[in-house]
């Protein structure tokens, strides 16, 4: 590993740079452990670093793994309090939470209210408030009377399901058969977390969570599907949780889950281009612009490429400067040269 390497580790270590996740492991000499990139421990100086590539590396060097950031598991994964709180609303998704449910699950309100809204963006009572109305939601467009799908999911009042359906789903039930119904899934991966959204049939967002401007890209999704947003998986979810597996591990080229994309002509003609970028090459803005017979229209195409809402599936990492330097990425630069590696190993074991 070269000097430089090391220097940007190290500065990714210091800043905690969830965008370096999966990119290397830290051993610290001084204490023995090796970390993930973002440990809330206190940081090492460089002299007492050693940098390596796998967990594995790390673990053959004799350092043992952190307990405070738990480097052999996925970062941000499910802690056992959300698991478990998860499975109980499973097991009765209508029931109305109260304080005395979660004393007889022996767990803090207040602990399980942060944890969920670290996780979910919501706290556990919203989420479960959210699988209520997300069976409410079902019913209705199946031609469920709403007096029913209201009693069924445990609201007495009208007027309070009303209010409760329109803070969640963000459109009032009378008019909720002409809405559709998105799905929104945590997935993690070796690189950092990601977020999926689809409906039964196609995956309309593939993202990593601390992707700047996420947030507005929900938003915009919601907008131009006309979609309420909730927790929970669909066909097309699962699909994609298991293709990203073992694309990650290196198995596979070639994303088959079913996608539905939604853009304006001409980004819908940059993104068939990107599509057809084999894994292990890559193309300049430059290139794209011209194949789609538009060589003017460089910066047009940097544009649509920034706007691409399924990362991985459209490779827009496969895009590089003229001068061959990898440019920038939504998901962070470190992460476009790892999956610019990856795939490039891949190629050459294929040939």
């Amino acid at each position: 590993m070269t000097d430089d390497k090391k220097q940007e580790f190290y500065k990714a270590l210091l800043e905690k740079d969830s965008a370096y996740e999966g990119l290397f492991f830290v051993g610290v000499k001084s204490t023995g452990v090796f970390c993930r990139p973002t440990c809330p421990a206190r940081k090492p100086k460089f002299e007492n670093c050693e940098f390596y590539n796998t967990a594995e590396e790390a673990l053959l060097a004799s350092f043992r793994p952190c307990r405070r950031c738990s480097p052999l598991s996925h970062p941000n994964q499910v802690s056992e309090l959300v698991q478990t709180l998860v499975q109980a609303v499973e097991e009765n998704p209508e029931k109305k939470w109260r304080e005395k449910d979660f004393r007889e699950l022996a767990v803090d309100e207040s602990t399980a209210r942060r944890q969920f809204k670290k996780r979910f963006g919501m706290t556990f009572v919203q989420y479960a408030r959210a699988r209520r109305m997300g069976i409410a939601m079902k019913e209705i467009r199946a031609g469920k009377p709403m007096i029913d799908a209201q009693l069924s999911t445990g609201y007495e009042s009208g007027s309070g399901f009303r209010d409760a359906f329109s803070r969640i789903m963000g459109d009032a039930p009378a008019s909720a058969k002409d809405n559709q119904i998105l799905k929104a899934s945590w997935i993690d991966t070796r690189l950092g977390p990601m977020i999926a959204i689809a409906d039964e049939d196609a995956l309309l967002l593939l993202e990593f969570v601390d992707r700047r401007g996420l947030e507005k890209e929900v938003e915009v999704l919601r907008s131009k599907t006309r979609s309420a947003i909730i927790p929970g998986k669909t066909r097309p979810i699962e699909s994609i949780e298991r293709e990203l597996d073992l694309y990650f591990k290196g198995e596979l080229t070639e994303f088959h889950t079913p996608v539905r994309l939604i853009g304006t002509p001409f980004q819908l003609k940059v993104w068939d281009k990107l599509k057809q970028i084999p894994a292990g090459e890559t193309r300049s803005y430059t290139d794209i612009a011209c194949e789609i017979g538009k060589p003017t229209a460089v910066r047009a195409v940097a544009r649509a490429n920034g706007s691409n809402q399924l990362a991985l599936i459209i490779p827009c990492h496969r895009v590089i400067l003229s001068d061959g330097s990898t440019g920038g990425y939504a998901g962070g630069s470190a992460r476009k040269k790892w999956l610019l590696e990856l795939e490039s190993k891949r190629h050459y074991q294929n040939q």
